[in-house]
Protein backbone atom coordinates (compact mmCIF):
# COMPACT_ATOMS: atom_id res chain seq x y z
CA UNK A 1 0.00 0.00 0.00
CA UNK A 2 2.83 2.41 0.87
CA UNK A 3 4.56 1.72 -2.45
CA UNK A 4 1.33 2.25 -4.37
CA UNK A 5 0.73 5.50 -2.54
CA UNK A 6 4.26 6.66 -3.30
CA UNK A 7 3.82 5.75 -6.95
CA UNK A 8 0.60 7.77 -7.18
CA UNK A 9 2.34 10.82 -5.69
CA UNK A 10 5.20 10.39 -8.17
CA UNK A 11 2.76 10.22 -11.07
CA UNK A 12 0.98 13.36 -9.87
CA UNK A 13 4.28 15.22 -9.59
CA UNK A 14 5.34 14.07 -13.04
CA UNK A 15 2.03 15.17 -14.59
CA UNK A 16 2.24 18.51 -12.81
CA UNK A 17 5.81 19.08 -13.98
CA UNK A 18 4.90 18.04 -17.52
CA UNK A 19 1.97 20.44 -17.59
CA UNK A 20 4.08 23.26 -16.17
CA UNK A 21 6.66 22.78 -18.91
CA UNK A 22 4.20 22.51 -21.79
CA UNK A 23 1.55 24.95 -20.50
CA UNK A 24 3.46 27.77 -18.78
CA UNK A 25 0.57 30.22 -19.19
CA UNK A 26 -1.55 28.19 -16.79
CA UNK A 27 1.25 28.20 -14.21
CA UNK A 28 1.77 31.94 -14.57
CA UNK A 29 -1.95 32.55 -14.17
CA UNK A 30 -2.15 30.47 -10.98
CA UNK A 31 0.96 32.14 -9.59
CA UNK A 32 -0.66 35.50 -10.30
CA UNK A 33 -3.82 34.45 -8.45
CA UNK A 34 -1.77 33.24 -5.49
CA UNK A 35 0.26 36.46 -5.37
CA UNK A 36 -2.83 38.68 -5.61
CA UNK A 37 -4.57 36.65 -2.94
CA UNK A 38 -1.59 36.91 -0.62
CA UNK A 39 -1.22 40.68 -0.98
CA UNK A 40 -4.97 41.29 -0.68
CA UNK A 41 -5.06 39.22 2.49
CA UNK A 42 -2.03 40.99 3.97
CA UNK A 43 -3.43 44.42 3.04
CA UNK A 44 -7.11 44.02 3.90
CA UNK A 45 -6.96 41.77 6.96
CA UNK A 46 -5.92 44.63 9.31
CA UNK A 47 -9.01 46.59 8.23
CA UNK A 48 -11.18 43.52 8.73
CA UNK A 49 -9.73 43.01 12.20
CA UNK A 50 -10.31 46.67 13.09
CA UNK A 51 -13.93 46.28 11.98
CA UNK A 52 -14.34 43.16 14.12
CA UNK A 53 -12.89 44.93 17.17
CA UNK A 54 -14.97 48.07 16.55
CA UNK A 55 -18.27 46.18 16.31
CA UNK A 56 -17.55 44.17 19.46
CA UNK A 57 -18.57 45.84 22.76
CA UNK A 58 -15.53 46.66 24.84
CA UNK A 59 -16.60 44.34 27.67
CA UNK A 60 -16.60 41.41 25.19
CA UNK A 61 -13.17 42.06 23.63
CA UNK A 62 -11.46 39.36 25.69
CA UNK A 63 -11.22 36.07 23.80
CA UNK A 64 -12.23 37.67 20.50
CA UNK A 65 -12.01 35.47 17.40
CA UNK A 66 -12.32 36.17 13.69
CA UNK A 67 -15.98 37.18 14.06
CA UNK A 68 -17.41 40.03 16.16
CA UNK A 69 -18.44 39.03 19.66
CA UNK A 70 -21.59 41.13 19.43
CA UNK A 71 -22.79 43.90 17.13
CA UNK A 72 -22.49 47.54 18.08
CA UNK A 73 -22.52 49.82 14.96
CA UNK A 74 -23.28 52.83 17.15
CA UNK A 75 -19.60 52.89 18.12
CA UNK A 76 -18.86 54.93 14.99
CA UNK A 77 -21.20 57.65 16.24
CA UNK A 78 -19.91 57.37 19.80
CA UNK A 79 -16.42 58.29 18.59
CA UNK A 80 -17.62 61.81 17.69
CA UNK A 81 -19.75 62.11 20.83
CA UNK A 82 -16.90 61.21 23.18
CA UNK A 83 -14.20 63.55 21.82
CA UNK A 84 -14.07 66.23 19.07
CA UNK A 85 -12.69 63.68 16.62
CA UNK A 86 -13.80 65.70 13.60
CA UNK A 87 -11.52 68.51 14.76
CA UNK A 88 -8.57 66.10 14.94
CA UNK A 89 -9.30 64.96 11.37
CA UNK A 90 -9.56 68.58 10.21
CA UNK A 91 -6.20 69.34 11.84
CA UNK A 92 -4.59 66.47 9.90
CA UNK A 93 -6.13 67.63 6.63
CA UNK A 94 -4.97 71.23 7.15
CA UNK A 95 -1.44 70.19 8.14
CA UNK A 96 -1.21 67.89 5.10
CA UNK A 97 -2.57 70.64 2.82
CA UNK A 98 -0.10 73.25 4.13
CA UNK A 99 2.80 70.84 3.70
CA UNK A 100 1.68 69.95 0.19
CA UNK A 101 1.56 73.60 -0.89
CA UNK A 102 5.04 74.31 0.50
CA UNK A 103 6.55 71.15 -0.96
CA UNK A 104 5.06 71.74 -4.41
CA UNK A 105 6.18 75.37 -4.53
CA UNK A 106 9.76 74.82 -3.36
CA UNK A 107 10.00 71.42 -5.09
CA UNK A 108 8.89 72.93 -8.41
CA UNK A 109 11.66 75.54 -8.31
CA UNK A 110 14.30 73.00 -7.28
CA UNK A 111 12.98 70.44 -9.79
CA UNK A 112 13.18 73.09 -12.51
CA UNK A 113 16.84 73.78 -11.68
CA UNK A 114 17.79 70.08 -11.57
CA UNK A 115 15.69 69.13 -14.57
CA UNK A 116 16.44 71.94 -17.01
CA UNK A 117 19.84 73.31 -16.03
CA UNK A 118 23.10 71.57 -16.91
CA UNK A 119 25.59 72.76 -14.30
CA UNK A 120 28.71 71.27 -12.78
CA UNK A 121 27.99 69.00 -9.83
CA UNK A 122 24.31 68.55 -10.63
CA UNK A 123 24.31 64.75 -10.17
CA UNK A 124 26.30 64.71 -6.89
CA UNK A 125 24.09 67.47 -5.52
CA UNK A 126 20.96 65.49 -6.44
CA UNK A 127 22.43 62.45 -4.70
CA UNK A 128 23.03 64.54 -1.57
CA UNK A 129 19.43 65.78 -1.67
CA UNK A 130 18.10 62.23 -2.00
CA UNK A 131 20.33 60.95 0.81
CA UNK A 132 18.56 63.33 3.21
CA UNK A 133 15.30 61.41 2.72
CA UNK A 134 16.97 58.21 3.95
CA UNK A 135 17.86 59.61 7.36
CA UNK A 136 15.55 58.32 10.11
CA UNK A 137 13.32 61.05 11.57
CA UNK A 138 14.66 60.37 15.06
CA UNK A 139 18.04 61.73 13.94
CA UNK A 140 16.50 65.23 13.67
CA UNK A 141 14.29 65.08 16.76
CA UNK A 142 16.58 66.54 19.46
CA UNK A 143 17.93 69.52 17.47
CA UNK A 144 14.49 70.32 16.06
CA UNK A 145 12.87 70.05 19.48
CA UNK A 146 15.44 72.45 20.97
CA UNK A 147 14.98 74.80 18.03
CA UNK A 148 11.17 74.77 18.08
CA UNK A 149 11.01 75.30 21.86
CA UNK A 150 13.12 78.48 21.61
CA UNK A 151 16.27 77.06 23.22
CA UNK A 152 18.50 77.95 20.25
CA UNK A 153 19.34 81.46 19.09
CA UNK A 154 20.06 82.41 15.50
CA UNK A 155 22.42 85.35 14.94
CA UNK A 156 21.88 86.35 18.56
CA UNK A 157 18.10 86.42 18.22
CA UNK A 158 15.84 83.87 19.94
CA UNK A 159 14.13 81.48 17.57
CA UNK A 160 10.33 81.69 17.74
CA UNK A 161 8.67 78.86 19.63
CA UNK A 162 7.02 76.59 17.05
CA UNK A 163 6.35 73.67 19.36
CA UNK A 164 2.66 72.90 19.71
CA UNK A 165 1.89 74.79 16.50
CA UNK A 166 1.17 73.40 13.02
CA UNK A 167 4.60 74.61 11.87
CA UNK A 168 6.26 72.19 14.28
CA UNK A 169 4.87 69.39 12.11
CA UNK A 170 4.77 71.10 8.71
CA UNK A 171 8.42 72.21 8.59
CA UNK A 172 10.18 68.89 9.38
CA UNK A 173 7.77 66.89 7.21
CA UNK A 174 8.27 69.32 4.33
CA UNK A 175 12.03 68.82 4.59
CA UNK A 176 11.72 65.03 4.68
CA UNK A 177 9.29 64.75 1.75
CA UNK A 178 10.99 67.41 -0.37
CA UNK A 179 13.82 65.23 -1.84
CA UNK A 180 11.38 62.70 -3.30
CA UNK A 181 9.23 65.44 -4.82
CA UNK A 182 12.26 67.27 -6.25
CA UNK A 183 13.43 64.08 -7.94
CA UNK A 184 9.95 63.33 -9.31
CA UNK A 185 9.33 66.83 -10.64
CA UNK A 186 12.82 67.19 -12.12
CA UNK A 187 12.12 64.06 -14.17
CA UNK A 188 8.94 65.59 -15.58
CA UNK A 189 10.34 69.07 -16.16
CA UNK A 190 13.32 67.69 -18.07
CA UNK A 191 10.96 66.22 -20.69
CA UNK A 192 9.40 69.57 -21.69
CA UNK A 193 10.83 70.78 -25.04
CA UNK A 194 13.13 73.78 -24.72
CA UNK A 195 11.31 75.56 -27.54
CA UNK A 196 8.17 76.05 -25.46
CA UNK A 197 10.09 77.71 -22.65
CA UNK A 198 12.10 79.81 -25.13
CA UNK A 199 8.85 81.04 -26.69
CA UNK A 200 7.62 82.18 -23.28
CA UNK A 201 10.93 83.93 -22.61
CA UNK A 202 10.71 85.75 -25.97
CA UNK A 203 7.26 87.00 -24.99
CA UNK A 204 8.83 88.66 -21.96
CA UNK A 205 8.27 86.06 -19.29
CA UNK A 206 10.89 85.48 -16.61
CA UNK A 207 12.21 82.03 -15.80
CA UNK A 208 9.90 81.78 -12.78
CA UNK A 209 7.01 82.95 -14.93
CA UNK A 210 7.84 80.38 -17.60
CA UNK A 211 8.02 77.72 -14.91
CA UNK A 212 4.54 78.36 -13.51
CA UNK A 213 2.88 79.36 -16.81
CA UNK A 214 4.38 76.79 -19.16
CA UNK A 215 6.40 74.05 -17.46
CA UNK A 216 4.05 73.29 -14.56
CA UNK A 217 0.83 73.17 -16.65
CA UNK A 218 2.48 70.87 -19.21
CA UNK A 219 3.68 68.65 -16.34
CA UNK A 220 0.25 68.48 -14.70
CA UNK A 221 0.26 64.65 -14.25
CA UNK A 222 3.58 64.80 -12.39
CA UNK A 223 2.59 67.79 -10.26
CA UNK A 224 -0.72 66.14 -9.35
CA UNK A 225 1.06 62.91 -8.46
CA UNK A 226 3.59 64.76 -6.30
CA UNK A 227 0.82 66.62 -4.50
CA UNK A 228 -1.25 63.50 -3.82
CA UNK A 229 1.75 61.52 -2.59
CA UNK A 230 2.80 64.37 -0.29
CA UNK A 231 -0.69 64.70 1.14
CA UNK A 232 -0.96 60.96 1.84
CA UNK A 233 2.52 60.74 3.40
CA UNK A 234 1.94 63.68 5.73
CA UNK A 235 -1.58 62.63 6.73
CA UNK A 236 -0.35 59.16 7.71
CA UNK A 237 2.89 60.31 9.38
CA UNK A 238 3.36 59.26 13.00
CA UNK A 239 6.67 60.46 14.44
CA UNK A 240 6.58 64.26 14.27
CA UNK A 241 2.79 64.33 14.41
CA UNK A 242 3.00 62.65 17.80
CA UNK A 243 5.99 64.47 19.32
CA UNK A 244 5.71 68.05 18.09
CA UNK A 245 2.23 68.82 19.45
CA UNK A 246 0.30 68.02 22.60
CA UNK A 247 -2.77 65.80 22.51
CA UNK A 248 -5.52 68.44 22.59
CA UNK A 249 -7.57 69.28 19.52
CA UNK A 250 -7.03 73.03 20.08
CA UNK A 251 -3.23 72.59 19.77
CA UNK A 252 -3.42 71.37 16.16
CA UNK A 253 -3.07 67.76 17.23
CA UNK A 254 -3.67 65.45 14.22
CA UNK A 255 -5.91 62.40 13.99
CA UNK A 256 -3.28 60.22 15.66
CA UNK A 257 -3.81 62.01 18.97
CA UNK A 258 -7.55 61.67 18.58
CA UNK A 259 -7.22 57.88 18.36
CA UNK A 260 -4.96 57.83 21.43
CA UNK A 261 -7.50 59.81 23.46
CA UNK A 262 -9.40 56.56 24.03
CA UNK A 263 -6.37 55.06 25.79
CA UNK A 264 -6.61 55.95 29.46
CA UNK A 265 -4.51 55.12 32.49
CA UNK A 266 -7.15 52.85 34.01
CA UNK A 267 -8.79 51.35 30.93
CA UNK A 268 -8.57 51.30 27.16
CA UNK A 269 -11.61 51.58 24.90
CA UNK A 270 -10.37 49.23 22.22
CA UNK A 271 -13.61 49.33 20.24
CA UNK A 272 -13.55 53.14 20.11
CA UNK A 273 -9.87 53.15 19.11
CA UNK A 274 -10.59 50.68 16.30
CA UNK A 275 -13.61 52.68 15.12
CA UNK A 276 -11.59 55.92 15.20
CA UNK A 277 -8.81 54.26 13.20
CA UNK A 278 -11.28 53.18 10.51
CA UNK A 279 -12.84 56.64 10.36
CA UNK A 280 -9.42 58.27 10.15
CA UNK A 281 -8.44 56.07 7.21
CA UNK A 282 -11.60 56.80 5.20
CA UNK A 283 -10.43 60.16 3.72
CA UNK A 284 -7.15 58.66 2.50
CA UNK A 285 -8.91 55.56 1.14
CA UNK A 286 -11.31 57.76 -0.85
CA UNK A 287 -8.43 59.92 -2.10
CA UNK A 288 -6.47 56.89 -3.29
CA UNK A 289 -9.55 55.37 -4.96
CA UNK A 290 -10.34 58.61 -6.81
CA UNK A 291 -6.74 59.44 -7.74
CA UNK A 292 -5.24 56.01 -8.35
CA UNK A 293 -5.29 56.44 -12.15
CA UNK A 294 -3.61 59.83 -11.83
CA UNK A 295 -0.95 58.43 -9.48
CA UNK A 296 -0.16 55.47 -11.74
CA UNK A 297 -0.10 57.54 -14.93
CA UNK A 298 2.03 60.20 -13.30
CA UNK A 299 4.61 57.73 -12.04
CA UNK A 300 4.77 55.82 -15.32
CA UNK A 301 5.01 58.96 -17.47
CA UNK A 302 7.78 60.27 -15.26
CA UNK A 303 9.71 57.06 -15.79
CA UNK A 304 9.78 57.48 -19.58
CA UNK A 305 12.32 59.67 -21.30
CA UNK A 306 11.06 61.17 -24.53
Amino acid sequence: MARAHTGDEKNILERTAHRAVHEPDVVYRWLTYVGIGFFLTASLFPFYWLTVVALTPNRSISGLGLLPNGFNPGVFVEVFQTIPFLRYMLNSVLIAAMTTVIVLFVGSIAGYVFGRYDFRGRTPLMVVVLVISYFPPVAFLIPLFRLFTGNVSLFGLPYPELYNTPWGVVMPLSALVMPLIIFLLSTFYSQIPDGLEDAARIEGSTRIGALFRVIVPLSAPGVATAGILTFIIVYNEFFFSYLMVTGTADSWAPVLHGILQFQGTQSVAYNLMAAASIIGVVPMALLVMLAQDRIVSGLTQGALKE
